[in-house]
């Protein structure tokens, strides 16, 4: 539960902890959860589907997503510089020889205009919700009047049942005023595609791979 508290958007230590406590070998259910998150492929499989010839938004720096595109090499990114964060990926890519530009967060609908996809990253996935960076939504809603397609990027340990997704966002609503949060809650509604490990797939294939059990005692809060 503290870890809970410590880290209420993180999908992958909700899952890790739930996974470890609920078999009666923790410690090699430990062991298998983080060979599982260090094998995660799904930066090679976004690499690997992004299309040729493609612009795409990116916002702040997700790990798997910038990761994808150092490899690539040949996308055309705007990176929106959400929390001071896309200033550094710019530079990441920039040494890698990939035609990147930095976008202001003003300048967000300008960027998904120009684009043909939208990349967001998850940190924790729901039912009907995820929970990015500050200004996924903003670019998410863009692009769906754009007429660009949003990609969610979702990796190991990101998907989380109902109950376990009621107690991330009931954190993120406690935390403070919308405005003022680093990450934010965006409808799967807004999502045409899903990249996971095993490559592309719909919202629906994706929320049938949900493997993290229900565990009440993660639930209460700690004081």
């Amino acid at each position: 539960r503290r870890i809970g508290d410590r880290h209420p958007t993180s999908g992958p230590m909700w899952w890790l902890t739930a996974r470890v406590l609920a078999p009666n070998d923790p410690r090699a259910e430990a062991f298998r959860c983080v060979s599982a998150l260090q094998d995660d492929r799904t930066a090679a499989a976004l690499a690997y589907e992004l299309p040729d010839d493609v612009t795409v938004t990116v916002v702040g720096w997700p790990e798997q997503v910038g990761g994808a595109l150092v490899r690539r090499g040949d996308v055309r990114a705007l990176v929106v510089d959400a929390l001071g964060e896309g200033a550094g990926l710019v530079r990441r890519l920039e040494q890698a020889d990939s035609p990147v530009e930095e976008v202001s967060p003003a300048s967000v609908a300008g960027a998904v205009r120009w684009s043909n996809l939208v990349l967001l990253e998850a940190s924790a996935v729901g039912p009907d919700a995820f929970v990015a960076v500050a200004g996924s939504h903003a670019a998410a809603a863009v692009a769906r009047d754009a007429d660009a397609q949003v990609w969610l990027v979702a990796g190991e340990g990101r998907l989380l049942p109902e109950r376990l997704w009621a107690s991330v966002t009931d954190r993120i609503d406690q935390a403070g005023e919308p405005w003022e949060l680093d990450e934010e809650v965006v409808p799967l509604s807004l999502v045409d595609q899903v990249v996971g490990p095993k490559g592309l797939e719909s919202v629906e294939a994706m929320l049938r791979r949900t493997d993290t059990p229900v565990i009440p005692e993660l639930l209460r809060t700690t004081l």
